[in-house]
């Protein structure tokens, strides 16, 4: 009899448990200058191990920590400082994003649910692109690539401009136009492009306009070309060391001087963890790291940072350990001091920016901003080159000392 009864309790209360569940994927929506953005979320686990993620592509952005408690969800992304908040309530959650830069984004979600394949495969946009009209004052752009990868109606999209990508924006196409839209935790964006009568696209992020052609259109008519990101920035004098000299995360003074660097190729690397590109090249640095440092290789980020980030590098701490750095760290200071600071840097204005420096201590070549895997062979090109340039400069000379 006790059995029964508390079979039938648990039968009774197990409804209520599995309604309290947020385990699963969920379509939201964030709303940036009036912009709606879809986008998708997935959450696991419940109380006090729940974690969630948002997507880039095939990429997850996870969380570091959460908890889920009386209908209350909070989420912690350590690598973007910032948090999830979100109450469950008649089967939605509705709160908001903070800690990024900018202000706290609105969310609402609701459980995802699969809809129709849409029946209008649209005309074949895929390849390389370059989207004219660009008026980038920041690097005195003129022109991005635009990447395009489809499978009959899907659609995958990356914006690429010198300091690298937008992220991998997702869509299909429905009632004559291509609709996508991203949100990793950082950089949301929603992208309609409408094919046009002359073979062109009329690509609208977040409501600014642009006209996208193919790259031999481009030349032939002699419209703008996008930036060379091995051309941008260069060194003030190619005849004199790339100096630098700051503390690392436990407080240690590293400079370039050290017997650590003395007859290795240094990669210095300029960066921040607020910069959504730099994690991008994040991502790859510990593998190059890993691979060529037997070999004479050293890696260096020079981190700059807000004033309260240099005072406790969370954000930056956190994604060390996410993307298992184990080369140098160290922080140069404040964001608005770092060109003042890299004094060797000539027309340098991107985060990244990468230096490769020679094991004579001289920078032998200066590349600018890093795509992500949603730039598809541009992504795959950009790896291909440091790895030729590291292993170019690795072999010349290795006797050399400075």
């Amino acid at each position: 009899m006790k059995k029964k009864l508390l079979l039938a309790a648990i039968i009774a209360f197990a409804p209520a448990v599995w309604a309290e569940s947020i385990a699963g994927l969920w379509n939201a929506t964030t709303t940036v200058n009036g912009t709606e953005i879809p986008f998708k979320i997935e959450f696991s686990g419940d109380g006090a191990s729940v974690k969630g993620w948002f997507f880039n592509g095939e990429e997850h952005e996870a969380s570091t920590s959460g908890k889920f408690e009386n209908g209350t969800l909070v989420l912690n992304f350590d690598t973007y400082l910032a948090v999830l908040k979100v109450t469950l309530k008649d089967g939605a959650l509705d709160g908001e994003y903070s800690g990024r830069r900018g202000d706290p984004l609105p969310i609402h979600a609701v459980r995802a649910t699969s809809l129709p394949a849409s029946k209008e495969k649209g005309p074949d946009i895929s390849g390389l692109w370059y989207l004219e009209g660009v008026t980038s004052r920041k690097h005195d752009e003129k022109a991005f690539q635009f990447v395009v990868h489809q499978h009959g109606a899907e659609v995958s999209t990356a914006i690429l401009r010198i300091d690298g990508d937008s992220g991998t924006l997702t869509g299909s196409y429905r009632d004559g136009k291509f609709v996508l839209s991203h949100f990793s935790g950082a950089r949301p964006s929603l992208v309609v492009i409408t094919p046009q009568a002359d073979g062109a696209l009329s690509v609208d992020q977040n409501g600014k306009v642009l006209t996208a052609v193919r790259p031999d259109q481009a030349r032939a008519k002699g419209l703008d070309l996008p930036a060379d990101a091995n051309a941008h920035t260069a060194v003030a004098d190619p005849s004199k060391p790339f100096n630098f000299s700051f503390p690392d995360l436990n407080g240690k003074l590293v400079s370039n001087t050290d017997e650590q660097f003395r007859g290795k190729v240094v990669l210095v690397n300029v960066t921040g963890s607020w910069c959504p590109n730099c994690h991008d090249e994040d991502q790859f640095l510990p593998a190059l790291y890993n691979k060529y440092h037997s070999k004479g290789l050293e890696i260096v980020a020079l981190d700059f940072e807000e004033p309260e980030q240099l005072a406790d590098p969370v954000r930056l701490r956190a994604l060390v350990q996410q993307d298992g750095a184990k080369y140098t760290v160290l922080l140069g200071g404040e964001t608005s001091s770092a060109k003042d600071k890299l004094t060797q840097a000539q027309g340098w204005d991107s985060w990244p920016t990468t230096f490769f420096v020679g094991r004579d201590g001289l920078v032998k070549k200066v590349h600018v901003g890093f795509p992500s895997p949603g730039s598809g062979e541009l992504f795959n090109k950009a790896k291909a080159e440091f790895t030729a340039e590291i292993e170019q400069l690795l072999a010349a000379n290795q006797t050399a000392s400075r």
